[in-house]
């Protein structure tokens, strides 16, 4: 009887590894990857920098034109840095949704192999 209650331990064991090193390591690495690609995207589209100068003159030519077109040109910037974050947060929340999702598949496959 010890025999088979030492093997559903370490069943339930492994079970619990597997677990925590898909879900919650996978994730913490994946989220490491994630910030730091944003940040190097981030060196590129100066989306922070462009918001904090939104009101600024452009190329700091105080007059009225100069106003204007900074403000023009750093709307549009940061509408379309706007976007690309968005288009890249969205690929990969659902690359992290399918890496999440592959255990249930496996199992479902599994139990239900002609589906």
């Amino acid at each position: 009887m010890t025999l088979i209650l030492y093997l559903f331990n370490r069943f339930l064991l492994r079970i619990t590894e597997f677990l925590k090193h898909w879900y919650f390591d996978a994730f913490k690495i994946y989220s490491h990857f994630i910030f730091s690609l944003l940040e190097r995207v981030d060196r590129k589209l100066a989306f922070k920098i462009t918001l904090r100068n939104l009101f600024q003159p452009l190329y700091q030519d105080e007059s009225f034109i100069g106003h204007i077109l900074g403000f023009c040109f750093r709307i549009t910037r940061l509408a379309s840095g706007g976007f690309i974050y968005l288009i890249l947060i969205t690929i990969f929340i659902l690359l992290y949704l399918a890496w999440v999702a592959v255990p249930f598949y496996i199992l479902f496959k599994i139990f239900y192999p002609n589906l």
